[in-house]
């Protein structure tokens, strides 16, 4: 096989469907905010907050790993910050390479100095708008409800995605923890959605089993699943999956961190593949999983074994499942097949080079 270098990974052109706006901070943002905020952190160096935002693979549960979000939203209650730290996370994707990226999160989180539930959308439009001007870089975003937080407020979000339906949101999620809140208890509020012709997914098969897969298809209208990987305990749920192509949102070192698999030899992305289930590959967060997509290739590539060839399939994959229109998502798809096509590993001379 072919080795890969994380340069060759950089320059391939990529989606990045699975990524929380406030899992995905720089950390030299999240101290200059804090001191114009006047926020009190855990430490105010770099390395000193590190421990606090970033999770290694020691961290023992998903309830843990949600714990290094605090910090994050605790600089993210102005208008000002988000704008900011979504052009961030845009320019940081658009840096290696993410031709489109669909930033996920709730928007009830950021409302702790009275901002409005469409102040806090647009300001991550505006942000991610700015972004798209300065960078070959597409956006989406998907609003999430919050599993433990309860249903009327993923009415509201579901209300408010249909609000900002054509302007930026393109679609609606189910985040938070997993065990003891089943989905079903949500279903009005994607009712709501699916009524208003919007797409849909779920946080789904990572820190619970199948059965939570099957709420979110069956009872739910999931077009896409949220990591999914509980998915292998169930064949012929799986089969439905395949079958109906419903893409999974794959975020193999996020799934490692938060014991949703034990360690990454055990991940089941690659028999997914080779079963021929739509799989995607996602950092889910750049900042608390200390990762790119670029580097989620390269960790498939060196331990699972993706070849070329079949990393070029999951990019691919990846543009197929996003949430746009049919006609704009075939030119994106023609275009990225193309450069797939000539793409030389070792070689700036045919591909664009990272900005």
């Amino acid at each position: 096989m072919q080795k890969l270098s994380l340069e060759d990974l950089q320059r391939l052109p990529k989606t990045d469907l699975h990524v929380h706006l406030d899992g995905s901070l720089r950390i030299t943002t999240i101290l200059d905010l804090a001191r114009e905020q006047g926020v009190v952190l855990p430490a105010d160096t770099v390395e000193g907050l590190r421990p606090f935002v970033e999770m290694g693979d020691d961290c023992e549960s998903l309830v843990e790993y949600l714990k290094a979000f605090d910090v994050a939203l605790s600089v993210m209650q102005t208008y000002g910050s988000l704008v900011r730290t979504a052009f961030e996370l845009a320019e940081d994707a658009a840096r290696e390479n993410v031709r489109y990226m669909e930033v996920r999160y709730s928007p009830i989180l950021h409302q702790q100095k009275g901002m409005t539930l469409h102040s806090i959308v647009q300001a991550v439009l505006e942000g991610l708008a700015a972004a798209e001007k300065l960078y070959p870089i597409k956006t989406g975003v998907i609003l999430c409800g919050i599993r433990h937080i309860g249903p009327d407020l993923s009415n509201r979000l579901a209300d408010l995605t249909v609000a900002f339906k054509n302007k930026g949101v393109v679609g609606f999620d189910l985040a938070g923890a997993e065990e003891d809140f089943p989905a079903k208890k949500h279903r009005d509020a994607f009712s709501r959605v699916l009524a208003n012709n919007i797409n849909c997914t779920l946080h789904a098969g990572e820190a619970y089993g199948p059965e939570s897969v099957h709420q979110a298809i069956h009872l739910c209208g999931a077009h896409r699943i949220g990591h999914g990987v509980r998915l292998i305990e169930d064949g012929d749920l799986l089969n439905y999956v395949n079958d109906h192509r419903i893409p999974l949102e794959c975020c193999p070192s996020s799934n490692v961190q938060t014991k949703a698999v034990a360690k990454m030899q055990d991940h089941p992305i690659r028999l997914f593949y080779d079963l021929g289930l739509r799989v995607t590959v996602n950092t889910d967060n750049r900042m608390v999983t200390r990762t790119t997509v670029s580097e989620e290739y390269k960790v498939l590539h060196d331990v699972l074994g993706f070849t070329l060839d079949e990393i070029k399939e999951l990019i691919i994959m990846g543009f197929k499942s996003a949430f746009l229109p049919y006609a704009i998502k075939r030119a994106m798809l023609s275009e990225v097949v193309n450069e797939l096509k000539s793409f030389t590993p070792g070689s700036l001379d045919s591909k664009k080079e990272q900005l």
